[in-house]
């Protein structure tokens, strides 16, 4: 009779709850047996390390009783990360290892039946989890899930291509752990400075001609972290300037980075080439609610989650479901998710910024010089109506984008590049950090007061500016906050009449 215990993790969200693997070796019956709420592809893994330990030219004890129990026993367990220290408990319960000198260690890795590790799900999120809470322990991870979490400053992690690449460092006395290719002790450093020296991987804006007030907008939005909401006819452009949105934010911070690559690594779409690169989520407008905004058992980050940091632009934006729409409203103004159901509740962040695209009206052509519009009064309100006033609300911008002749397109000289531009919204988002700390999309209501103080003369404009156009109390806050982040552009310290003149116009309604 033998016992045996070794350490994982099971993700919950972002959070990683420790997970002892406990091995029992007994007399009587051959069996192999897991408990401890295991989902159906850990269930699996009886049959994958079996052939994994045998495979590998280890001992698996046929003749004996095997009870595995993966606890706490009321926490879900799913994935193929219980593989490796399933395997290693048998191992070790059966004394082909040394039990002991596996205390320190956690251990994470799907098995293949001939005993390769592959990767698994979440790496990073686990390594970011335990560096958060400052545990100090040694990840034993597959050799690409080690690279992942590498870039979590401070961790010690290991990477295995084999199950016997794990095992040598426990059989023998003062061996080190066997790598095929082990992670640089300084794994955060090497590819953080690589990222730093590559080329970024943005698109440049300097490719769209024309669009002077487009380009405008989208200025404004970037430096003050303001959700954008562009209306134009087909083949306008709208497309073509929101995936060169995410070039003109400011570079991220390595927190920043990591909060979005732990996200991305929970969905397993990490790559460590997009290190350090804001990430663009752009769904299918027959996304559901579900999709966007994350769920499932157990729940799983939607795209509003793998848009942390970054920009989540949604084109045919009154195509997408109305449920799907309305559930937006929270996250854009929380910067989180909470998912609950009856048997978990899950939070995520969402901090991104929406760039939304339509057209004015179900053929596209309402307002247009090049086409007559074909649809009926009561067919473009419908159309319009799938946007509900409260969502609208909480977009800060809201421009047309005219379409472009065929005589600019051809003719007209590349635009400003997207460099350039960022380098003043890198400067305008440093001074709204130095006076508040934050950007202006996130001023709360007294802050407001404070940082977007108005002269008597822009007071007065904004009060006419509300007044006729019927805004809301959020309405004249996010009017006031573009304002204050127009300021920041011209590096003015107050408020005036002239930014409030230009920041009403973002607050357009839709033609009908």
């Amino acid at each position: 009779m033998s016992l045996s215990l070794v350490q994982s993790r099971a993700l919950l969200g972002l959070e990683a709850a420790s997970v002892t693997v406990e091995v029992h070796l007994a007399n009587g019956l051959p069996s192999f047996t897991l408990v401890g709420l295991a989902e159906t592809e850990v269930k699996e893994a009886r049959e994958r390390v079996r052939s994994a330990i045998q495979n590998a030219g280890l001992e698996f004890p046929n003749n004996k009783r095997i009870t595995v129990n993966l606890a706490p026993a009321d926490l879900p367990k799913d994935s193929g990360r219980f593989d490796l220290p399933i395997a290693l408990g048998i191992l070790a319960a059966s004394e082909q290892i040394q039990a002991a000198r596996l205390a320190g260690h956690e251990f994470a890795g799907e098995l293949s039946l001939s005993g390769e590790l592959r990767p698994v799900r979440g790496a990073l999120a686990m390594a970011l989890a335990l560096h958060t809470r400052g545990i100090a322990t040694r990840l034993v991870l597959p050799t690409e899930s080690a690279q992942e979490a590498a870039l979590v400053p401070g961790g010690e992690v290991y990477g295995a291509r084999h199950l016997l690449d794990v095992v040598r460092r426990f059989m023998a006395e003062d061996a080190a752990l066997q790598q095929a290719e082990p992670p640089a002790a300084d794994g955060w450093a090497r590819v953080h400075a690589a990222a730093a020296a590559a080329t970024p991987l943005y698109a440049d804006l300097a490719d769209v001609k024309g669009h002077a007030g487009a380009r405008r907008a989208l200025e404004i939005a970037a430096a003050g972290g303001h959700s954008l909401l562009m209306v134009g006819e087909p083949g306008s452009g709208k497309s073509m300037l929101a995936q060169r949105f995410a070039g003109l934010l400011p570079p991220m911070s390595v927190d920043e980075a990591l909060e979005s690559a732990a996200v991305a690594s929970l969905g397993g779409t990490f790559s460590t080439a997009r290190w350090m690169t804001r990430p663009t989520s752009a769904p299918h407008h027959t996304s559901s609610a579900v999709a966007l905004v994350g769920g499932g058992s157990p729940p799983r980050p939607g795209e509003i989650s793998q848009a942390h940091h970054g920009v989540l632009f949604l084109d045919e934006f009154p195509e997408f479901a109305r449920s799907a729409l309305e559930a937006l409203r929270e996250p854009l103004e929380t910067g989180t998710i909470t998912i609950a159901r009856a048997a978990r509740r899950a939070e995520f962040p969402a901090r991104f910024q929406l760039i939304a695209a339509m057209n004015p009206c179900p053929c596209g052509y309402l307002g247009s010089t090049l086409k007559a519009c074909r649809c009926t009064p009561d067919q473009i309100l419908r159309y319009q109506g799938k946007l509900s006033g409260p969502l609208l609300d909480r977009i800060d911008l809201h421009i047309e984008v005219p379409a472009v002749s065929a005589q600019q397109l051809l003719g007209a000289p590349a635009g400003e590049s997207t460099g350039s531009i960022r380098t003043r919204v890198v400067a305008a988002r440093d001074f709204a950090l130095q006076r508040q700390g934050s950007p202006n999309q996130a001023l709360q209501a007294g802050a407001i007061d404070q940082h977007a103080a108005l002269d008597d003369a822009a007071r007065k404009f904004m009060v006419n500016a509300a007044a006729k156009l019927g805004w809301s109390a959020r309405s004249t806050h996010r009017a006031l906050k573009v304002a204050r982040t127009v300021a920041d552009l011209a590096g003015a310290e107050s408020v005036r009449a002239e930014h409030v003149a230009e920041a009403v116009q973002y607050r357009r309604a839709l033609r009908h």
